[in-house]
């Protein structure tokens, strides 16, 4: 069975997400949310003072989340 990808309720809104820490989150290749970021798809990114590491905050982490899914998707079944 496959676990939900999801964003605990007891983290606050503005704290930071690394870039990594957020590919781990979802499950997802490094190189796959480079790609995203590249082409404007996936979440807005930002740096501190336009240098380093990528962040989000985790508004930014669940907003993009549910922007992802696909509510026609919810009533499918493979049968």
């Amino acid at each position: 069975m496959v676990t939900p990808i999801g964003i605990p309720d007891d983290w606050d809104d503005n704290n930071l997400i690394l870039f990594e820490e957020f590919c781990d989150l979802i499950r997802t290749p490094q190189r796959t949310v480079r790609d995203w970021r590249r082409r404007g798809v996936g979440p807005r990114w930002t740096r501190f003072q336009g240098i380093g590491r990528l962040y989000i905050t985790v508004a930014e982490a669940r907003r993009f989340l549910a922007s992802a899914t696909d509510p026609r998707a919810e009533g499918r079944s493979d049968d």
